[in-house]
This record gives structure tokens, C-alpha cells and sequence, in this order.
């Protein structure tokens, strides 16, 4: 989320973490102790409840005009995520979402399946990975920082282990490295040296240098 949002920030793009919205969603499911894993009562969520960015703020997420965006950074909304994002019905609203939303405008989005399902002939694709132990190192810092989530590292590593099985081997938009994506590891590489990797290629690829002058 860090780096996708510099990136979009670096070339002056909208930016639009589709985690988020699933996030959202089960945030609400828990709320109203509907089923995780699907039903009319988790489609409506998806449906009828809007999921909106920057309306309380800059990087604010909320849903049905309820500001989520430190709470679906919870470790309840955690574990909830994933059998929520493996609903079809629940993918495929939040992608219809998506879509309308990236062909509005130039938009660096982020999830694990934009390069594979959402936007499969997106122009720039961009698998970022680092390994699970540097993952929760620093979701430990984040949640510190945010006083959100979270700090004990086990608890994290094992969730976020959880998590990529889980949806590595779902059956509805699994996660997976789409074909013609730039594989990107991280684990030893610092925000600055990555954010250049990132904009480096997003150049290759057709977006404006932002670090040329255009005038």
C-alpha cells in the first residue's frame, strides 16, 4: 500500500487499494454477524453498501458513509478478509466497482488479482513480493506506528502465511503472478530504491517520466 500510493502520487495518479474494499465489506459482515464465506446478506454489502476513498481525508476509506479506515486494519478484519474475497458474487460486484473505476481515469490500483482478472491487459503490471518474515516486520512498524492491528511478530507472520495459502489456492481469482508482470522482491530493498525500480518500469511502459522535465 506504501509503495502504490507514492507510485501514484510519483506520476499523478489516482490511487485505489482494492484490499480495502474487501476489507470494508468484511468489517460490515463482522458488524452484522452475517456469514464470511457468502449469501444474500454478504452480497447486499458488496452491492447496495458504497465504498468510497478520501471523503473524510486523504487515504480514507469508508463504507455506506461509515469512516473504516482504521478499523478494517483490525486482526479480526484480518482473518476475515480472505473467505470474504473468495465469495464469486462479492468479486465479482467489488470488481465491476473497480473497473469503472480505472477506466475513469490513469490509476495505479493494488490487489491480488488486478493484473490477473480485474485488468488483465492493463499496460503496466508490477507483481511486488518480499518474503513473509520481511512482510511482518513491517506490518509489525506499520500497525505500531498506527497504533492499529497487531504488533507481535508471530502472530502477524502466521497470519500472513495463513493468508497467501489461502488465497494462492482458491478457486475464484486466485493469487498468482500474472504472465507479463515485472516481478518485483523487495525483502532487501529500501522504500526510495524501490519506488525508482517501480517508476522505472511504469516509464518503460508508456507513463511520463516525472522526473524529466516536460516544459
Amino acid at each position: 500500500s506504501t509503495l502504490a500510493k507514492l507510485l501514484a502520487t510519483e506520476l499523478g495518479y489516482h490511487y485505489l487499494d482494492t484490499g480495502a474494499m474487501y476489507r470494508a465489506v468484511a468489517y460490515r459482515a463482522l458488524q452484522e454477524g452475517i456469514d464470511l464465506t457468502g449469501g444474500p446478506e454478504l452480497l447486499a454489502i458488496a452491492t447496495n453498501e458504497a465504498i468510497a476513498f478520501g471523503q473524510n481525508g486523504p487515504n480514507t476509506v469508508s463504507i455506506g458513509g461509515l469512516d473504516v479506515t482504521s478499523v478494517i486494519r483490525s486482526k479480526e478484519v484480518d482473518k476475515a478478509v480472505s473467505p470474504v474475497s473468495a465469495c464469486p458474487a462479492v468479486r465479482e460486484a467489488l470488481t465491476e466497482q473497480q473497473r469503472i473505476i480505472g477506466r475513469s481515469s490513469n490509476v495505479v490500483m493494488e490487489g491480488r488479482d488486478i493484473g490477473t482478472v480485474v485488468f488483465p491487459d492493463a499496460e503496466c503490471k508490477i507483481y511486488l513480493d518480499a518474503t513473509p518474515e520481511c512482510r511482518a516486520q513491517r506490518r509489525c512498524l506499520q500497525n505500531q506506528e498506527r497504533g492499529v492491528g497487531s504488533t507481535d511478530f508471530k502472530e502477524i507472520y502466521d497470519a500472513i502465511i495463513a493468508r497467501d495459502i489461502y488465497d494462492s489456492t482458491r478457486e475464484v481469482s486466485p493469487l498468482r503472478k500474472a504472465d507479463d508482470a515485472y516481478y518485483l522482491d523487495s525483502s532487501d530493498l529500501d522504500i526510495p530504491q524501490v519506488l525508482a525500480l517501480m517508476v522505472d518500469y511504469a516509464v518503460s511502459c508508456g507513463a511520463q517520466d516525472p522526473r524529466v522535465d516536460q516544459a
